[in-house]
């Protein structure tokens, strides 16, 4: 085991084949699947080069250059100390973010217990900042595309494409992912919504092992759905049992609205249906058409699904919310006729039966929140456990994967918590996920 220093920095003509470098931009700002990697060819030095980066980090640890050898080729690396304070603070989540995480984790077996303790609380908090802050931009991004759509519609179209394939490719790059419950998700609610059903869609399309065009067609739906709703007045874009009837045939022509303006963008046909088909019904009490499954693409039944899913959890109305664990029930035990019994399946699996967002009470009695989940092991999630004598900032999150004969026994409502135990856990107002490399698997000291 081994602890990283923070990478050192040096000039963009410095980079060599075997460094491993770490790039200061966000992640859907370069074409590498990670921002931080080994070089491994002068193609990738010259993309590099034309980012228009002056200074590049990159870890000698890490690297496969010997240092003396790297020290004559690259500059002098500006010393930690010499860094100003704000600086070093804005490198900290990269630093121990991605492929560094997992070092960081590490602390050698001479290390004190307490430095052991701040090393893996660093590489816990930097890990959800790198989530949250991948999160944070993709909603730029999708904000910004979705306002394009009735002025520039190919422009759009162009950039919900780019932005489906980032995030394909890094699901892709990253092998074996937690789905990472956040704290912080930026964005307005619709950018909210649309990243978050782009996201569990995908995340399923992958778990299905759908062929990539099916991926592309999936992502761009997911992330267009309800673009049909951009000209209807704010109380119309969320159903409401009180809408007469005048309300309720206005808000379903959002569907058809939607297909209009992806005829505009010029979307492919696979993405096309999913904005048509976003709220039909595997028994056929959708609509606009009333189709049933055997219609659906699946692209369409599993945005259907996810859709459905995260309007349970983010309601226009915060008082409505469920917990995930009590939307995923609600659709299991009341809605299983509505949606395709073999998406349905696959969506738990992946989730686990208790997705991140859910408040639990585990075996030994104690209330925990459920943060993460990897969907290998979906009934073993990280959480956050209430411990009275440690303060919150100070909790590391508990693996029950790796903590033998500690499960959990039953979900709890946030509002059913005790009052210490909700104060502590803080469960947000909304959920929104994103995803991670189990390199970054955080487990308890």
């Amino acid at each position: 085991m081994r602890v990283v220093n923070a990478p050192d920095s040096i000039d963009v003509e410095a980079v060599r084949i075997g460094m491993f470098v770490h790039l200061d931009v966000g992640w859907l700002s370069h074409p590498f699947p990670l921002s931080s990697f080994k070089v491994t060819s002068q193609e990738q030095i010259a993309t590099i080069r034309s980012l228009g980066l002056k200074r590049v980090r990159w870890s000698p640890q890490q690297s496969d250059l010997p240092a003396m050898v790297a020290s004559r080729q690259a500059p002098a690396a500006a010393s930690p100390e010499a860094a100003a304070p704000a600086e070093r603070s804005a490198l900290a989540p990269e630093i121990a973010g991605e492929s560094a995480a997992e070092d960081a984790l590490d602390a050698p077996l001479d290390v004190p217990e307490r430095v052991a303790h701040k090393q893996r609380l660093a590489a816990q908090a930097a890990a959800l900042a790198l989530c949250e802050r991948q999160f944070a931009e993709a909603a730029r991004d999708c904000e910004r595309l979705t306002h394009l759509v009735p002025t520039e519609p190919q422009l759009a179209r162009g950039q919900a494409e780019a932005l489906t394939q980032a995030l394909r490719d890094k699901m892709l790059a990253d092998g074996e992912i937690n789905i990472r419950l956040l704290t912080d998700a930026a964005g307005n609610k619709a950018s909210m919504h649309a990243l978050n059903v782009t996201i569990v869609s995908l995340l399923m399309g992958r778990a299905l092992d759908l062929p990539e065009a099916e991926m592309q067609d999936l992502g761009v739906g997911a992330m267009l759905h309800d673009i049909g709703k951009l000209d209807l007045p704010d109380r119309l874009r969320h159903r409401e049992e009180h809408f007469t009837a005048v309300e309720s045939r206005l808000y379903e022509e959002h569907v058809g609205n939607g297909v209009a303006l992806a005829r505009r963008m010029g979307l492919s046909p696979g993405a096309m249906l999913v904005l048509a088909q976003h709220h039909e019904h595997a028994d056929g009490s959708g609509f606009p058409l009333h189709v049933k499954t055997e219609r659906m693409t699946a692209a369409s039944r599993i945005v259907a699904l996810v859709n459905r899913y995260d309007n349970l959890c983010n309601p226009a109305t915060l008082g409505a919310a469920m917990t995930p664990h009590e939307a995923l029930s609600l659709l299991f035990a009341h809605y299983k006729a509505k949606f395709d019994t073999a998406i349905l399946g696959a969506f738990i699996k992946m989730m686990g039966v208790y997705p991140p967002g859910s408040t639990v009470q585990l075996s030994d009695e104690r209330y925990a929140l459920v943060v993460g989940v990897n969907p290998t092991r979906p009934l073993k999630p990280r959480v956050l456990v209430h411990e009275s004598g440690v303060p919150r900032d100070e909790a590391l999150l508990l693996a029950l994967d790796s903590t033998p004969g500690l499960g959990i026994r039953r979900s709890v409502g946030h509002r059913q918590l005790p009052r210490p135990a909700r104060d502590y856990l803080a469960p947000g107002a909304r959920v929104a996920y994103f995803f991670e490399s189990t390199r970054g698997d955080l487990r308890a000291a």
